[in-house]
């Protein structure tokens, strides 16, 4: 706006602010480069949407007032240029053809909200008459059929054998419809200002992987939402992807990482280590873009995933398939029950707790690997009674299953890394797990952080007797599983052992297990919990009830200082945190302290402490920071609800994004106007029955 002042020179505007020319004014063209006007999907949806919000606002009652001070002030009424451009009214073609532009948006929308795929079987090329039409052209009959007089005229006037929307002008509507989607969230974001990046697991869309984007934010009715944005193609150079990610969430979603305060990064093992380098990349640029575990990922798990370690990535692996066998159908995880029980005869009260676990999705757990030795003996029991049941009471898929899982699991180099894990990360267990409690626990667990460390680094001192204890639970496991004890093939083969197996296996587990995972672990901690992460946690003193543990004994002032430039009145911090200090100090009896952050943000007089109002909002948007109320959690729930529910060849990145955020409002006309705009011109418009379809 200011700069358009300077351009047009207009005097007696340069006095406004801002927002009043941004309210009360046109910003014309001609006064800028024309380098300087973007012509992508995105900015056009977001220049168009900003015109439809101003329309809106002038025909409100304010803008009598509007009217009223241009008749004080000529002068503004002289650059008429600056004002509203003369509209021209639109031919009757032009209004039948926003229509039909308009109801195939519709349908378009109507199949992503659904999860309908635009294609209703798999082949590129089927001869004619033998499937049905794809699920678009159908769609758009069933409209025709209804009696939808726009597109019955449109399909009268076209030629026999035309198509009627061709898959380029689908793609090309598809775009725009899940930029339009994705500017009304971007948008929150933007007027929230602060915001944190999240990606979930690397997914496989139509057969091309992809990492799913979420953003974190404080809406304006307080509320921490973490929404889903789109996908974003996943590159096998790290460096690469770090610039495209970069390039993306800048340039095509228009936000800027200058209020980016978090980053997160929840991906599956041989994935971590490119993630962490587009970490690296975007907190060389932007220091405040805290790189932290996110809240939605146990430490344990996090941790395990990011283990160097090729045994490790197969292990995790096939812990998570073993899971997902006994989920395919209740009968499977009633047999899984049986065995439990027969083994539990004397123990029932940990047998029934381990049945309860293995109903739920219990691989993200803090204590899966605990979970996981105790459970071996019956999931090694019941997978071999599955395969070999002589009433065929099973398919030959799931006792082929059962067979291979079986066989993974009594490999001894799978009881060695689980019971290597279970051990040392039983040192991070209770740290992780109050990373994941309440707001105290956080808080406290930030200054625990150096006693876990220290424990670790004990262990890496010692790492020989250590490991010597961690080897023979691992082969008592075996040989009461009646697994053979031996080396990977390879290593053996290789070695052409001269010395005594117990011995190789022990000192090759040493040096290829238990040393560098003993050392990752130790380094990934340092790296993912910075000095800047454990500022920020301690920040946390600000919420009430943790005040009230510290006795209001508090020093928010000195870990704050890393948002001073987040703060509206930066200069008068101190005195107002001491005034938030004796407001919960000397409260009523019969007021409870706000325990998390999202109670805080809700109270009614948190905007008289706008330095604190802004803290609390930067803090809770942290991805380690947990959604304290589920609703406004359902970006990720639908991710993975979508992601289950498609098959792998029908997903579609536009669909996906239009099924997950079904709720989000949509502008049918800002969607017609900007494809117009985009892929047709006045005289491209159709003119001739014959050319219909193809020109539009």
């Amino acid at each position: 706006c200011q700069k358009w002042v300077e351009n047009c020179r207009r005097a007696d505007l340069e006095d406004k602010t801002p927002d009043q020319l941004n309210k009360h004014y046109r910003l014309c063209a001609k006064h800028f480069e024309t380098s300087m006007i973007c012509r992508t999907s995105e900015d056009e949806i977001r220049t168009l949407k900003q015109k439809k919000i101003d329309e809106t606002s002038e025909q409100e009652p304010k803008h009598k007032e509007v009217n009223n001070s241009n008749a004080q002030n000529p002068s503004a009424e002289e650059g008429g240029e600056e004002q509203d451009e003369d509209i021209l009214p639109l031919t009757l073609e032009e209004k039948e053809n926003k229509e039909y532009l308009k109801s195939l948006f519709e349908i378009l929308i109507l199949m992503g909200k659904q999860n309908i795929p635009l294609d209703g079987h798999e082949a590129d090329e089927i001869p004619e008459g033998l499937f049905t039409p794809d699920n678009f052209q159908a769609l758009l009959e069933c409209r025709i059929n209804s009696g939808e007089e726009v597109l019955r005229k449109r399909f009268e006037t076209t030629a026999v054998n035309t198509l009627f929307c061709s898959k380029t002008q689908q793609k090309q509507m598809l775009e725009i419809c899940e930029s339009c989607i994705r500017e009304e969230t971007l948008r929150e974001v933007r007027d929230s200002h602060f915001f944190s990046i999240i990606t979930d697991d690397v997914v496989d869309i139509a057969g091309e992987e992809h990492l799913p984007v979420l953003v974190r934010f404080v809406d304006e009715a307080h509320n921490l939402r973490e929404e889903f944005v789109g996908f974003l193609p996943y590159e096998a150079d790290a460096e690469i992807l770090a610039v495209k990610f970069h390039t993306t969430i800048t340039e095509k979603w228009g936000l800027n990482m200058e209020y980016c305060r978090g980053q997160a990064y929840i991906v599956s093992s041989g994935f971590s280590s490119k993630m962490k380098v587009v970490a690296s990349r975007l907190l060389e640029k932007y220091p405040q873009a805290i790189y932290t575990l996110c809240s939605s990922c146990a430490l344990n798990m996090w941790l395990a995933k990011s283990v160097p370690v090729m045994g490790v990535s197969v292990a995790l692996g096939t812990i998570e398939e073993v899971c997902s066998f006994f989920h395919r159908s209740p009968q499977l995880l009633l047999e899984l029950e049986n065995v439990i029980s027969v083994l539990f005869q004397n123990n029932e009260e940990r047998g029934k707790e381990l049945k309860e676990i293995c109903h739920s999705q219990w691989t993200g757990r803090h204590d899966a690997f605990e979970i996981l030795v105790d459970l071996l003996q019956a999931l090694v029991l019941c997978l071999d009674g599955i395969n070999s049941d002589t009433n065929v009471r099973w398919n030959n898929y799931i006792a082929g299953r059962a067979f291979v899982l079986c066989s993974a699991i009594t490999d001894f180099d799978f009881i060695v890394t689980i019971v290597v894990l279970k051990n040392v990360l039983s040192f991070t267990r209770a740290f992780g797990k109050n990373l994941q409690g309440q707001t105290s626990d956080v808080f406290f667990a930030a200054s625990s952080l150096t006693a876990v460390l220290h424990s670790l680094n004990e262990v890496m001192e010692n790492i020989e007797v250590y490991h010597e204890f961690w080897f023979e639970e691992a082969t008592n496991l075996a040989t009461k599983l009646d697994i053979q004890m031996k080396l990977p093939g390879k290593f053996r083969r290789a070695q052409h052992s001269n010395l005594e197996s117990q011995l190789t296996s022990e000192s090759y587990y040493k040096e290829t297990l238990s040393v560098p995972t003993v050392e990752h672990i130790i380094q990934e901690l340092k790296d993912i919990f910075s000095e800047q992460h454990l500022k920020a946690l301690k920040c946390l003193s600000l919420v009430p009830s943790v005040m009230g543990q510290l006795k209001f004994n508090t020093s928010e002032e000195h870990h704050a200082d890393m948002y001073r430039s987040d703060l509206p009145n930066p200069d008068t911090l101190s005195a107002e945190l001491h005034c938030w200090r004796i407001k919960w100090k000397h409260r009523g009896k019969d007021i409870e302290l706000p325990s998390t952050i999202y109670e805080a943000l809700h109270l009614p007089d948190i905007k008289f402490f706008p330095n604190v109002y802004a803290l609390l909002k930067v803090l809770c948007i942290l991805p380690v920071m947990k959604v304290e109320n589920e609703r406004y959690e359902n970006g990720r729930k639908r991710l993975k609800a979508y992601l289950r529910n498609t098959l792998t060849d029908q997903r579609s990145s536009n669909l996906a994004l239009l099924n997950i955020n079904f709720d989000i409002k949509h502008d049918l006309d800002l969607m017609v106007d900007t494809y117009i705009k985009l892929y047709t011109s006045k005289s491209e418009l159709p003119t001739d029955n014959s050319e219909t379809i193809e020109n539009t």
